[in-house]
């Protein structure tokens, strides 16, 4: 039985491979020599009594993928039969497992992914579309404002810059700050009625080479007028106020030498001869006697004393002197249209900056100085020697301050008399004030003259030394060192020899 079944199976699959890959009739072969009996024998069947023949299909679903079976190699010489349609006729149409034309999973699957992928990339080009417009409507704003602005330089570029016809009006003081730039200058120009318009200026300014050599400081032109009268006014030499020079060691009144006579002007003279604005009858000036009231003010904040110096000012035992030695030596400008407080508080605001600036307020840990005292021993060194000696001198302060040694110098009894020599009276010197350090110990009341930033850096670090005396043996300012009195009583003598203690009185 089980080889009936076996060849029952054997004579289906040929018949469904003939089914499935028919061969053509017309091979070559004859049509009339076809055997007849070419049909399948089912006696075998019949004599078993099996008329059923295995039916051997798998199950398809359409949720799965068909694979298309392989065609089976043919041989190199295959036997025809006659009405046998050959396999090329049909290949490569798909079938299902019953034989019929239908489609499978695979093509299903493929058709809705291609739908998906349309309709992506349809909405991609929407998208991009919709951006293209976006970005064109930017663009045509930009390039129309870009125009516009444009249009709007050159036809500004082609119109002359505004400008006054003159004639020129009233004085009018405009700064120039350190690093302004020549359109910064234009505009201070613009903004204080100088000039129509800061263009005007500029065009005027670049043409002028002199515009080079203008300084930070304070000048004087006119209100009105045209641009190059402006720049022209600008770089003249006469258009600069309130620019004063101090020198070294100057204090704020006037002295006289004993020996010639001559007067030295204080600092306060020299700040009413640079406050003057205009020439002539008509020049207006800031007074030496207003300056001097106006320093003499209790209202320090008013001044610009700094925090520093408050408290020992505000104990000064002489109004009129309070300020010395808060107005530094050097070159310094202010504005003089303002009143005489306003002055000097710019004065003195723009010296204790400088002074800050040497370390004034990180020193006296070595000396036990507070900032004013400090100030106050600098303007001792300051009259009392040379730059090269000035370290020196300053450790003698030191030195003496710390056995409370009375410092003995010449010049705190010079600081009150209006007649000043380098030689002193005993009459002088033993003459109590609150600045004559013969009479008494410690340092003076207030600083006894404007200090360079020398004498300043030297009593901020005093060179090393156990000097306790010093004396100048000559009119060159030679001067000798020592720790010892009975070597310094020698110097001195060396100097009365060379006449330089001979006093004028």
């Amino acid at each position: 039985m089980t080889d009936r079944w076996t060849r029952a199976e054997e004579r289906y699959r040929a018949r469904e491979a003939d089914r499935r890959y028919p061969r053509r009739d017309d091979w070559g072969l004859d049509a009339r020599t076809v055997r007849e009996d070419a049909a399948p024998d089912r006696g075998e069947w019949d004599e078993d009594g099996t008329d059923v023949i295995p039916r051997y299909e798998d199950e398809i679903y359409d949720d799965q993928v068909l694979e298309e079976p392989e065609p089976e190699p043919e041989p190199a010489v295959a036997p025809r039969r006659v009405g046998q349609r050959t396999a090329t006729a049909e290949r490569g149409r798909p079938r299902s497992a019953s034989g019929r034309n239908k489609p499978t999973g695979r093509t299903k699957s493929a058709g809705r992914a291609k739908s998906r992928i349309a309709s992506r990339k349809a909405a991609e080009r929407k998208k991009r579309r919709r951006n293209m417009w976006v970005f064109a409507a930017v663009f045509v704003v930009l390039f129309v404002s870009a125009a516009g602005f444009a249009g709007y330089k050159l036809m500004g570029s082609l119109a002359p810059a505004e400008d006054f016809a003159g004639p020129p009006g009233e004085l009018v003081v405009v700064q120039v700050h350190s690093g302004d730039t020549a359109t910064q200058i234009a505009d201070t120009m613009k903004d204080k009625g100088v000039v129509a318009s800061s263009e005007a200026f500029y065009e005027a300014a670049v043409r002028n080479s002199n515009m080079n050599s203008v300084q930070p400081g304070f000048y004087a032109v006119q209100k009105n007028s045209p641009a190059a009268h402006a720049v022209t006014s600008l770089v003249s030499k006469d258009s600069r106020v309130g620019n004063v020079v101090i020198s070294e060691g100057r204090q704020l009144h006037n002295r006289r030498d004993v020996h010639t006579g001559a007067p030295t002007e204080g600092i306060y003279t020299k700040i009413a001869a640079a406050s003057c604005l205009g020439t002539g009858t008509a020049a207006k000036c800031v007074t030496y006697e207003q300056l001097d009231a106006a320093g003499a003010s209790a209202d320090l904040a008013a001044l610009g004393v700094p925090d520093w110096a408050k408290a020992s000012v505000a104990a000064a035992p002489d109004r009129r002197r309070q300020l010395d030695g808060l107005i530094s030596a050097g070159t310094l400008d202010f504005d003089p249209s303002g009143g005489p407080v306003q002055i000097l508080r710019q004065l003195i605001t723009a010296s204790a900056a400088l002074y800050e600036s040497t370390g004034l307020l990180r020193s006296g840990a070595e000396t036990q100085l507070n900032p004013y005292q400090t100030l106050i021993a600098a303007s001792l060194v300051e009259r009392e020697a040379l730059a090269p000696d000035m370290p020196k001198v300053a450790r003698v302060i030191v030195n003496r301050l710390r056995i409370d040694q009375p410092l003995q110098f010449d010049s705190t009894v010079n600081y009150s008399l209006e007649e000043t020599e380098v030689a002193t009276t005993d009459a002088d010197r033993n003459t109590v004030t609150p600045w004559n350090t013969y009479a008494m110990s410690g340092l003076p009341a207030n600083p006894i003259s404007a200090p360079s930033l020398k004498a300043l850096q030297a009593m901020e670090n005093p060179e090393p030394g156990k000097w306790l005396y010093f004396v100048t043996i000559d009119k060159k300012g030679t001067t000798l060192f020592t720790e010892s009195y009975a070597e310094h009583l020698r110097n001195i003598v060396k100097a009365e020899q060379s006449g330089i203690l001979d006093s004028g009185r």
